[in-house]
């Protein structure tokens, strides 16, 4: 018996939905926990710059592919996506638009996720001018702290559109480590042949899952 779990995402951002501006492009990054490693796939990615559509919608797409396989021994720390959307502001500085996160579905399948977006603001009118002043707008350092849980509460943010991501989940060797499993009931309709025939494998049980998100 094998003594690992693989876990393998595929999908793609597909376009986001920000009113306020246009000539947009998004970066995304998997964060894990210590016991995950890639095996293969890539762990970080950048789209190109893409303006709005012209119906009423005004989505600015993407359809940035995403395609990466976990392996771990211990479902603690389960995977999440972290997304960074950038333009220009009107002195041509590239600055961010907006950031999301979210972790990755744990039932099998296909899953359709919006995420709330958001920046960070200054923490005072005399910042919030320099940073208009200067086109250095506050923005986090690292990205990945949006996947920690440490420190988060003491940043000031506001919302700042959407993101629509597209999740393809499929899992190996979980029920051989002794995770239980039973049928998906959540994935849609239209999820390809393969993924039909592994979506009758099983899922996770929601006292599993909880367990993830700690």
């Amino acid at each position: 018996m094998e003594d690992s779990f693989v876990v393998t995402i595929t999908g793609q951002i597909e376009s986001g939905e920000f009113p306020r501006y246009n000539d947009l492009y998004c970066k995304y990054c998997f964060m894990f926990g210590s016991d995950w490693v890639v095996a293969s796939g890539l762990e970080e990615g950048i789209s190109q710059i893409s303006r709005k559509t012209v119906d009423e919608r005004g989505l600015v797409i993407w359809n940035l592919p995403l395609d990466i396989s976990l392996k771990s021994t211990n479902p603690f720390g389960w995977p999440r996506l972290v997304v960074c959307v950038y333009g220009l502001d009107a002195f041509g500085n590239d600055v961010v638009r907006g950031y999301g996160m979210c972790h990755i579905p744990f039932r099998l399948g296909c899953h359709q996720r919006r995420l709330p977006m958001f920046v960070p603001v200054s923490a005072s009118q005399l910042q919030k001018f320099t940073a208009w002043i200067t086109g250095r707008r506050p923005e986090y350092v690292d990205p990945r702290v949006l996947g920690q849980g440490e420190g988060r509460e003491a940043t000031r943010v506001t919302s700042e559109g959407y993101t629509n991501v597209l999740f393809n989940v499929m899992k190996r060797n979980m029920s051989q480590l002794g995770y239980q499993t039973c049928p998906s009931s959540e994935a849609l309709t239209s999820v390809t042949a393969p993924l039909e025939r592994i979506t009758s494998m099983g899922v996770l049980t929601s006292d599993v899952a909880n367990m993830f998100l700690h």
